[in-house]
C-alpha cells in the first residue's frame, strides 16, 4: 500500500454535485458554471439545484422558498437561544455556531428515521431536515451576534429572502437592492466545492447514519480551521500589516523571504485565479460604484498585492483563492470579522446537505485503511520485584 499524504487525489466518493477544472478554472453545480448561477441564480435556487439534481421549476422554487421563509423553520426554539446566553462572550462564532447546531438534533428528535426499515433512511425525514437545517444556520449566526453583545436576537421576517433576512437580523436594517443581491451571490459562490475537507468531514459522519444536525455540525469542526474556512479573516488582518499602497512590494517581498503565508493565495486545486475570487472582485467593484467610489483603503492594497503576487508566484501556479476578497465584501456590507467563516458555513450547508443525502441514498459506512509504522508483535517485559 502506497501512503499519501493528505489523501491527495485519492477518490474518496462518486459524486454528481459540482465539477472543478483547476487547470482551467472552472467550477461548475450539477454542470452549471458557477459564473452564470453567480450572475442569475438565487441561493435559494442554487440550493434546490445542489440538493435535487435540477434547476426547479416555478412551482417547486416558489414551494422550496416558502418553507425556508416559514417561522416554524426560521426560528429556533428559545432553548438554543438561551444555550447561547451562557456561552462565553469573547468565544469564537464558529464554536457558538458547532455547538447549537449540534444541540438542535434534541429539539427535533428523529435519528431513528435514519434507518427506517433497518436499511434506507426515511426520506420524508431527511426532506424535512434539510430544510430544517438549511432554514435555521442563518437564523443561529445572526442570534450569536447580537447575544454576544448582550442584546436580544432580531427575530426573523418572512417577507425577505434569505440573503435579505440575514442581513436585516445582523444589521438590524434591510439591505437595499444592490446589498442583499451581492450577499446572494456570496452564498451562491460558496455553498459547494467538490470534496473539500469539511464536505469530507461530513460524508464521514453521514456515512455512520448520524442525523443530519451532527453531520454539518461536524463539517463546522473542519470549516472553522484557518486552512480551509478561517482564511479570510486572516486576509483582512495581513492587509491590516501593510500602510498603503506604495508598501506593497516591499511587504510582500519580505513576506515570501521569510516563508511566512501569504493569506489569500494558492489552492490546492486551482493553477490559475480562482474562478470566485474574479466574481467576488467584481461584486467588491459593483458594491464601490453603488456607494460613489467608497469602499475601503484595503481594496486598493488588495488590487496591488494581487498584481505585485503575481509578478511572483504566477509562475508557481499561485494566485487569489475565494478568501483574498470575500472578506473585504463582507466587512464592507457590516459583518465583523470573525464573522466571516459561519457566512461560509451559512451557505455551504446547501452543499453539505446535498452530499449528504446522496451519501445516504447508496451508504456505505467509510473505513480507509492505514500504513502501519509501529514495532512489530513483541513479549511484555517481566516486572522486576523490589
Amino acid at each position: 500500500m502506497e501512503y499519501i499524504p493528505g489523501l491527495q487525489g485519492v477518490p474518496a466518493t462518486q459524486s454528481s454535485i459540482s465539477f472543478l477544472d483547476g487547470q482551467k478554472g472552472l467550477l461548475t453545480y450539477r454542470g452549471y458554471p458557477i459564473v452564470d448561477l453567480a450572475r442569475h441564480s438565487t441561493f435559494e435556487e442554487t440550493s434546490w439545484l445542489l440538493i435535487n439534481g435540477e434547476l426547479p421549476d416555478r412551482e417547486q422554487l416558489a414551494a422550496f422558498d416558502a418553507e425556508l421563509r416559514n417561522g416554524r423553520n426560521r426560528r429556533v426554539k428559545y432553548n438554543v437561544r438561551d444555550i447561547m446566553k451562557f456561552l462565553p462572550i469573547d468565544g469564537h462564532p464558529m464554536e457558538a455556531l458547532q455547538t447549537c447546531v449540534a444541540s438542535l438534533g434534541m429539539f427535533y428528535p428523529g435519528q431513528e428515521r435514519m434507518t427506517a426499515n433497518g436499511v434506507n433512511a426515511d426520506s420524508e425525514f431527511v426532506e424535512q431536515m434539510i430544510i430544517k437545517t438549511l432554514a435555521s444556520m442563518a437564523t443561529l449566526v445572526a442570534m450569536w451576534e447580537h447575544i454576544r453583545r448582550g442584546d436580544d436576537p432580531v427575530q426573523p421576517r418572512a417577507d425577505l429572502t434569505y440573503a435579505e433576512n440575514f442581513l436585516y437580523m445582523m444589521n438590524e436594517r434591510e439591505p437595499d437592492a444592490v446589498e442583499s443581491r451581492i450577499m446572494d451571490a456570496c452564498l451562491i459562490l460558496h455553498a459547494e466545492h467538490t470534496i473539500n475537507a469539511s464536505t469530507f468531514s461530513a460524508l464521514v459522519s453521514g456515512s455512520t447514519l448520524a442525523p443530519p444536525n451532527l453531520v454539518v455540525a461536524a463539517a463546522i469542526g473542519t470549516l472553522a480551521g484557518p486552512l480551509h474556512g478561517g482564511a479570510n479573516q486572516r486576509v483582512l488582518n495581513m492587509l491590516d500589516e501593510i500602510p498603503s499602497v506604495a508598501a506593497v512590494a516591499d511587504w510582500l517581498d519580505q513576506r515570501l523571504a521569510n516563508k511566512q503565508v501569504v493569506w489569500g493565495f494558492g489552492h490546492r486545486e486551482y493553477k490559475t485565479k480562482d474562478p470566485r475570487a474574479d466574481i467576488l472582485q467584481g461584486l467588491l467593484e459593483q458594491l464601490r460604484e453603488h456607494r460613489g467610489g467608497e469602499i475601503s483603503p484595503q481594496y486598493e492594497i488588495a488590487r496591488e498585492l494581487e498584481r505585485s503576487a503575481e509578478e511572483r508566484l504566477a509562475s508557481k501556479g499561485v494566485y487569489p483563492n475565494v478568501d483574498f476578497y470575500s472578506g473585504l465584501l463582507y466587512e464592507a456590507l457590516g459583518i465583523p470579522r470573525d464573522q466571516f467563516t459561519p457566512i461560509f458555513a451559512i451557505s455551504r450547508t446547501a452543499g453539505w446537505l446535498a452530499h449528504w443525502k446522496e451519501q445516504i441514498s447508496q451508504n456505505r459506512i467509510f473505513r480507509p485503511t492505514q500504513v502501519y509504522t509501529g514495532y512489530d508483535p513483541r513479549p511484555y517485559p517481566s516486572r522486576l520485584n523490589g
